[in-house]
């Protein structure tokens, strides 16, 4: 079994890595050249600005108490597992779906390395029009984002051949 995950298009687990290597990288960046709650303008819509949060999607659970923590890094590893596995047993001839859950893979990875060795996740991301500002995210956030619009892409794009297994799209 462990030959055919690590067999698998490995392609698909480099990139997965890449995304989690360059959210790693631009967490530290930021946390060492900002001070906590610091904003810099960037472009009139968007900062720069570091924040920590430790809970879910846009500060959801983040006054819990601290178990979510846990309750959201085994969330994010069982997920991460699911997805190493499905990755090694889809088609080659597939694009679309493998880059998406690479995508995924790398950001939850990312966002679970924060939550282990920090106990938050670094924010820094800043999107606002007038007064009114998206919720500080970071670029793990954003390849989860990415990939969930590309697998929803995938399902609405890829015919399943008569046994139900998905197949590549003709278009």
């Amino acid at each position: 079994m462990i030959e055919m995950i690590w067999a698998a298009p490995m392609r698909w687990y480099l990139l997965a890595l890449g995304a989690l290597v360059s959210d790693q990288s631009s967490k530290w960046l930021i946390s060492y050249l900002f001070s906590y709650g610091e904003v810099v303008a960037v472009m009139p819509f968007f900062n720069l600005t570091l924040v920590h949060n430790t809970g879910a999607a846009f500060s959801f659970l983040s006054d819990a108490g601290g178990w979510q923590r846990w309750v959201l890094s085994t969330l994010a590893l069982a997920i991460s597992c699911v997805l190493v596995v499905w990755l090694s047993r889809l088609p080659k001839n597939l694009t679309l779906l493998p880059l998406s859950l690479a995508l995924i893979l790398g950001g939850a990875l990312g966002n679970l390395a924060d939550r282990f060795m920090l106990g938050y996740v670094v924010d820094f991301i800043d999107w606002y029009y007038k007064g009114y500002h998206w919720p500080a995210f970071n670029l793990a956030d954003a390849f989860i984002c990415v990939g969930a619009v590309l697998l929803l892409i995938d399902s609405f794009r890829r015919p399943e051949n008569e046994n139900g297994a998905p197949t590549e799209s003709k278009l």
